[in-house]
């Protein structure tokens, strides 16, 4: 049976193995291919008092462990792609492996295995393993499950050094600690205490810990705030929020709808009740509803509804806005859960002599969603097929007409780049960087008049954004306001050091 895991962590590997041809796509180039940081060990560990983000992206976030990883396979490979990309399809193998061995407290060896083969294969994967910054995922997962089993095994310090591991992967790793006292609970039978209490001390101390730091060094990302809930009550963003946990489950249960993308109108924006909204809020409570009912029944069920529910829990945009509507790669940890499932569903028709029914279901299974994988990796080729599949796939993406405009003025096309603002801007009026990019564009050409009412509303949402400070910097030498000018210059000066040349140089 060891073996047999092996095998699917392996297969789980395999799968993935057509990325390693793969360059670096969106986020990929500037966390990785444009980061010092990133291309060795030694500029990773001097850059652990850094931000995630490298300057000028005003992302901010803390991710010090992912860097380092990325710095040692750029040391190792000589900064070659391909090469991260396969580390990335390790790294998922990996963490199926580890699902395979905490599922293996509450569900017979058939059970694991078929929800090994279910979370290797998923669809939803695709985004967090052949996208290269869905590597701060893959350590979460790993290093989270990792821990909870260091902690069933009574090593305490790997377990609280592995939980540090996963908070400084990303900033949902800090939902570790709650985890592992969930693992507790379930195996004790009763909502008591069975590790420690030192343990969870330290472990509270590691999270309190990481808090602060991440506060300190990476507080910009809590600004970082997706386009539709810049300006947005609570219930403006709940009416957004809620639709896409529903979106979130119908990816979990039936990935065929993917997309690189989720916002307008990929996702509608929203701003009132919606079928979908209830949708989401009927999710919301039928899976804290079932965590809990299975706590007895089943707990690899309730174990792995919690671990879902926390996983995307800070980037649901129910607590406080986030930076994304949604994204695949924060489903990472969620697929959990379907692949619980499954097993326990296998389990039960073993258990019931119908092994040959449950064989074929398994195969069928992960033939259909092996498949689907196989045909969605090609779109994360590069940033030139990742558009062209969004723009195909989903026409109604605002992002998708707003990348398109930007590479058609790169390339002199001012007619289609125009004609894409258009479409980007009629799709989704309420983003203060499209109205900002657009504007810069318009400027270019000399058409103020048309720019003018964009700067307006892109200051009016965000002022200090280093491209709305270009347009009306812009603005004010068109109108020969040169007071204005040089105020402006001196704030941008100021909040992006880096340009401060290029505005010396238009004020001479």
């Amino acid at each position: 049976m060891r073996a047999a895991r092996v095998a699917v962590a392996a297969a789980a590997t395999l799968l993935f193995l057509p990325a390693t041809r793969y360059g670096f796509v969106q986020d990929d180039r500037a966390i990785i291919a444009a980061n010092p940081a990133a291309h060795s060990v030694t500029a990773a560990l001097r850059a652990f008092d850094q931000p995630y983000w490298p300057p000028p992206a005003e992302g901010g976030l803390y991710r010090p462990l992912t860097i380092l990883s990325y710095a040692v396979d750029w040391s190792l490979s000589g900064g070659r792609a391909g090469w991260l990309h396969l580390m990335n399809a390790v790294w998922h193998g990996l963490a199926t492996l580890l699902v395979m061995l905490v599922l293996t407290r509450w569900l017979p060896e058939s059970g694991v295995l078929a929800a090994g083969l279910v979370f290797a294969v998923h669809p939803v994967h695709v985004e967090a393993v052949a996208g290269l910054v869905g590597r701060a995922d893959l350590l979460v997962a790993v290093a989270l499950l990792g821990a909870v089993l260091a902690a069933r095994s009574h090593r305490w310090t790997a377990a609280c050094a592995l939980a540090a591991a996963a908070m400084l992967s990303k900033e949902h790793g800090v939902v570790v600690g709650v985890v592992i006292l969930l693992d507790d609970w379930l195996q004790s039978g009763s909502l008591r205490v069975g590790y420690p209490r030192g343990f969870y001390a330290a472990l509270a101390v590691l999270t309190l810990a990481f808090f602060g730091l991440w506060w300190h060094v990476g507080g910009a990302g809590v600004h970082d705030v997706a386009p539709p809930f810049l300006g947005a009550s609570a219930g403006g963003r709940l009416a957004i929020a809620f639709p896409a946990l529903w979106r979130a489950a119908r990816l979990l249960v039936w990935p065929l709808d993917l997309s690189a993308d989720y916002n307008p109108q990929v996702i509608p924006a929203y701003t009132g009740v919606s079928l979908a909204a209830i949708a989401g809020i009927a999710l919301v409570a039928g899976v804290l509803g079932l965590a809990w009912w299975c706590r007895r029944r089943s707990p690899a069920i309730a174990f792995a509804a919690v671990v879902a529910a926390l996983a995307i829990a800070p980037t649901s945009n129910l607590i406080l806005p986030a930076g994304v509507v949604l994204a695949e790669r924060t489903l990472y940890l969620p697929v959990l859960l379907v692949a619980a499932g499954a097993g326990l569903g296998v389990a039960t028709l073993m258990s019931r002599a119908r092994t040959l029914v449950a064989v074929l279901l398994v195969a069928l299974v992960v033939c259909a969603l092996s498949a689907r994988t196989l045909e969605r990796l090609p779109a994360w080729r590069d940033n030139r097929t990742l558009l062209l599949t969004l723009l195909e796939e989903h026409p109604e993406s605002y992002r998708a007409h707003a990348s398109a405009a930007a590479v058609y003025a790169g390339l002199g096309d001012a007619p289609s780049s125009q004609r894409e603002y258009a479409t980007a801007e009629s799709l989704f009026a309420g983003d203060p960087h499209l109205d900002a990019s657009y504007a810069l564009w318009l400027l270019g050409r000399g058409d103020t008049a048309a720019a003018a009412p964009l700067v307006t509303r892109a200051q009016a949402r965000m002022a200090h954004d280093r491209v709305v400070l270009r347009c009306r910097f812009l603005t004010a030498l068109v109108h020969r306001d040169l007071v204005a000018a040089r105020a402006l210059a001196d704030t941008a000066g100021r909040l992006v050091p880096v340009e401060q040349l290029w505005y010396r140089q238009q004020l001479q």
